[in-house]
């Protein structure tokens, strides 16, 4: 038997989307479209990688945007708030995520050579379905189709930083063991689902949440810039649990490649 049987790969800023900027500016967008309320990209980030409702409402809690939420409307934001930015924010995403489709430079090279070591491509996403069905035909018109697709509201156990999308693509795959499972991802919400499934997990750190910048803008940082960035970026998803960290998805083979190593001598997550 093959030592790794699957990868579960993160969508926005791991496959397609670099620098995730289709959910961060939107997350803006709605916030001033449904309050006239202001947050900034950096707030907007600050919880990337929940499902999109939970994302809203951990960035009412966050305690610079909860106090100028409070100052400016004489009320924390209630669940009702969340209702409906919310619902704002889903036909905004929509629209958005069609404009972000196109996969990551190499990251159709690194599918393409996993799927000759006869690994499975999972995958699952904070975006709700309604996005996800927007985003997955527009993708597979650029070359990218995953084995699965789990959504962020798909499972009534809900989304992450639980197992259970991770675990959704080991029931609909057949994967034997959840330790022949590698979760890729750019956010630490998902590498913790990774780590609460049981699986390996390798994050991702130049083309995500993490650095949050497109590729023209990190092509433009110096090289002081990048090495802060990075290393920014490394530590925080090391420090999220991460059993390896890579810059971007073209980068996982020879990680692969040990895990596989690893797991042939016995070991586990």
């Amino acid at each position: 038997m093959r030592q790794v049987e699957c990868v579960v790969l993160d969508w926005a800023g791991t496959v397609v989307d670099y620098g995730s900027l289709a959910p961060t500016t939107i997350f803006v967008k709605a916030l001033k479209e449904a309050y006239n309320f202001d947050i900034t990209l950096e707030e907007a980030r600050i919880p990337m990688g929940l499902g999109k409702w939970d994302h809203i409402n951990a960035l009412g809690k966050l305690p610079t945007v909860a106090a100028r939420w409070k100052a400016q409307f004489n009320a924390p934001m209630s669940e009702q708030d969340v209702d409906y930015i919310y619902n704002t924010f889903i036909p905004l995403q929509k629209i958005k995520v069609v404009d972000h489709a196109e996969p990551i430079a190499g990251a159709l090279a690194a599918i393409n050579w996993l799927r000759q070591q006869n690994i499975k491509i999972g995958s699952c996403s904070g975006y709700p379905r309604e996005v996800m069905d927007a985003l997955v035909p527009v993708a597979a018109q650029y070359g990218y189709a995953p084995d699965c697709v789990v959504a962020s509201d798909d499972l009534p156990a809900g989304s992450r930083p639980g197992p259970w999308m991770a675990l959704e693509n080991v029931n609909q795959l057949g994967v034997s063991a959840v330790w022949r499972v590698i979760k890729i991802d750019d956010a630490v919400p998902g590498i913790l689902e990774g780590l609460n499934a049981g699986m390996w997990t390798i994050g991702l750190a130049k083309t995500g949440n993490a650095v949050g910048l497109t590729e023209v803008e990190w092509q433009q940082c110096s090289a002081v810039e990048k090495e802060h960035l990075l290393r920014k970026a490394y530590g925080e998803l090391y420090n999220a649990g991460a059993h390896y960290v890579v810059d971007a998805l073209e980068d996982i083979a020879a990680v692969v490649n040990v895990i596989s190593a690893r797991i042939a001598r016995g070991e586990r997550p």
